[in-house]
Order: C-alpha cells, then structure tokens, then sequence
C-alpha cells in the first residue's frame, strides 16, 4: 500500500485529534485538482478547483470524516452534443479505521474489504472526495430538460430550428420521384437496371 503524500492538500495531520474520542478538527481548504474526476461524458476538469470543507472526528474505531466538497464540472448535452457546466456540490463521510483495530477485525473475521485504514498519522482524502464527486454527476447530462436534440436525418440543431423537418416519400411514389429527377425512365427502372432489346431483322 502507497503511503499518503503528507504535502497533498487532500492529505490531513490527524495527530491534532490525539486519539481521544470526541475531539474534532474543522478545515476549509481550495485544493486545485491535478487530474480529472468524473465521467466520459461529463467531469471536473484538471486544474480546476475544488472547496473542500472538512471535520475530522476522533471515534473509537478511528477517525469519520465528514464534509462537502464543491465544483463546476463540465461535459456534453447526450442529446444535442453542445456544451453543459454543473455545479457540484457532494457531501461525503467515511470512516477511517486505526490500523490496530482494522487488524483486530481482520483477525476476528470481521473485517470490511472496502474500508478505509489510518496510514501512521496521516489521512488521505482523495479517493473518498472523487468518489463523492462522480456519485453526483448525471448519467446522462443535458443542456436542459426539454432539449430536442439533433435530426436523425441530418445532424442539424433542433433548438435552432422548431419547424425544421424533412418531407416523407410514399415508397409507392419513389420511381416517379426518380423519373423527375432525371433518374429514372417511365419503366421506373435507371439506366443500370434496364435490359437491352433484341434486334429485329
């Protein structure tokens, strides 16, 4: 397992709590994001800021972590394709367990698989806060509840366009429709498809 980075500004001293249960820790931190969180449609972008209020509560397993953390994330609308921004604002708690404790659990057979364990003095953050970030992103963004999209036919911007549309051809009426166009003959049949006549004597 990865050690925490103790200069990471997701990465917080526990040592102020004391291990004495009931003591908090309050913080609010601007943490400007490395990388990006979020989906394939929609995300906090790098470089981006995330306000992560934070309180830190020594409990007798460890210590919960309890907070907010707050963004803009921005992606695609899945209807229309145009840009969309959302702000985002995630609430998250965890527990981090001792590492004492989580090994006396794990002893007994009762451990958590996906719990969180205390690295030394130091709590890492990160994955909780981008977990909580992605729970609250939209599966499927859009620019607006009522977007109509894109024509299926062309590709164009309905909202651009209410009345757009295209006329629908009788297929009864194709072969007249090819013979104005010039590309057909009365037969209804193209140049391709006609046969060619026999030669009289």
């Amino acid at each position: 397992m990865t050690s925490p980075d103790p200069r990471s500004p997701l990465v917080y001293d526990i040592r102020v709590l004391g291990r004495r249960a009931g003591t908090m820790d309050e913080s609010s931190r601007a943490v400007r994001l490395a990388d990006e969180v979020g989906t394939e449609v929609i995300a906090v972008p790098a470089g981006s800021t995330l306000q992560v209020e934070t309180r830190l509560e020594s409990v007798l397993e460890g210590v919960l972590a309890t907070g907010t953390v707050e963004s803009v994330a921005r992606g695609a609308c899945v209807r229309c394709l145009e840009p969309v921004s959302q702000q985002v604002q995630a609430p998250f708690q965890e527990l981090f367990a001792y590492a004492d404790r989580a090994a006396h659990h794990h002893e007994v057979g009762d451990d958590d698989e996906d719990q969180y364990v205390l690295q030394g003095d130091l709590l890492d953050l990160e994955p909780v806060i981008r977990d909580a970030v992605v729970l609250q992103l939209p599966f499927q963004p859009v620019c607006r509840p009522d977007c109509p999209g894109l024509c299926p036919q062309c590709g164009a911007l309905l909202a651009d366009d209410p009345d757009h549309g295209h006329d629908t051809i009788d297929p009864r009426w194709a072969s007249l429709q090819a013979l104005a166009s010039g590309e057909g003959d009365a037969d209804g049949l193209g140049p391709a498809q006609q046969q060619p006549q026999e030669k009289r004597n």
